[in-house]
């Protein structure tokens, strides 16, 4: 998908919402353990009920690889169902994938190629060889961590150099000559407030996948005073907050509404 695409679906839907497939079988309505395949029937149910409301899924893949090949199957049913009933929805790995050249070749190629996701989440700490072979595929993304909300991201990415530059800073500016806004995205935390300002002024115009909205604490409002671009230039990602809105057997309509809630909210925003 191209981001000439996906800026025109965020107008259409006035949404910029992004559904996290975190699928854990612990936590799913009971009811859907008698079925073949729980994970996919649960995902189906999901996605079914929230795709007028978001313009992104976000499947995290350690959900599925925990279960080894039943885990993997679950996945690409899930893709393959989003493209051949939702096709204008944005698909992105959630797999933190980086490692030297020869070995990314083949996670790109694993995610671009066999399971034809949109873009994938990459770790950016082993350089630019790491990242490149993720940004040969046309109409593909990268998807760069480079300032996560969860506690231990103090431990390096706010380091400061003597230069008083940031680590996650130095990330966005080194990897801002390794690619294009129309090819890279960027993780920011939805708890990160007005940090957001700091990412803008070295990342103008580059997408951002907000996590941390709702179960996190991270505030919409804020994400979108401080991240917020002409052309949006935000998906923002809810999981739990929407899939496991409810446990009985309407868990899918009251993920629907728990959805529609936020495009709304959106909708105002934009």
């Amino acid at each position: 998908m191209t981001r000439e695409e996906l800026v025109q679906n965020i107008t259409h839907k006035k949404s910029f919402l992004c559904v996290g497939l975190d699928t854990d079988l612990k936590k799913i309505p009971q009811h859907l353990l008698a079925e073949a395949d729980p994970i996919f029937a649960f995902n189906k149910a999901i996605i079914d009920a929230t795709a007028p409301y978001c313009v992104a899924y976000k499947p995290n893949l350690a959900f599925y690889e925990c279960f080894g090949l039943k885990g993997w199957e679950a996945f690409e049913k899930t893709v393959r169902y989003i493209r051949e009933n939702y096709p204008d929805q944005f698909i992105i790995a959630d797999a933190k994938r980086g490692d030297i050249g020869n070995t990314s070749a083949m996670y790109a190629r694993a995610l671009f190629e066999e399971l034809d996701v949109d873009a994938v989440t990459v770790a950016p700490y082993m350089g630019e060889d790491s990242v490149k072979p993720f940004l040969g595929y046309p109409g593909k993304w990268v998807i760069l961590l480079a300032l996560t909300s969860n506690p231990g991201s103090q431990d390096f990415q706010m380091m400061e150099s003597a230069q008083g530059e940031k680590l996650f800073e130095r990330v966005l500016r080194r990897s801002g000559e390794w690619a294009t806004p129309d090819q890279m995205m960027y993780v920011v935390g939805a708890t990160r407030g007005r940090a957001f300002e700091d990412v803008r002024a070295i990342a103008p115009t580059h997408f951002l996948l907000v996590p941390g909205v709702g179960a996190q604490g991270g505030s919409l409002e804020e994400v979108c005073k401080y991240g917020m671009t002409s052309h949006c230039g935000l998906l923002v990602n809810s999981s739990r907050g929407i899939i496991y809105a409810d446990s009985t057997p309407a868990f899918a309509e009251a993920a629907g509404r728990a959805a529609q809630q936020l495009q709304e909210q959106m909708a105002a925003l934009l």
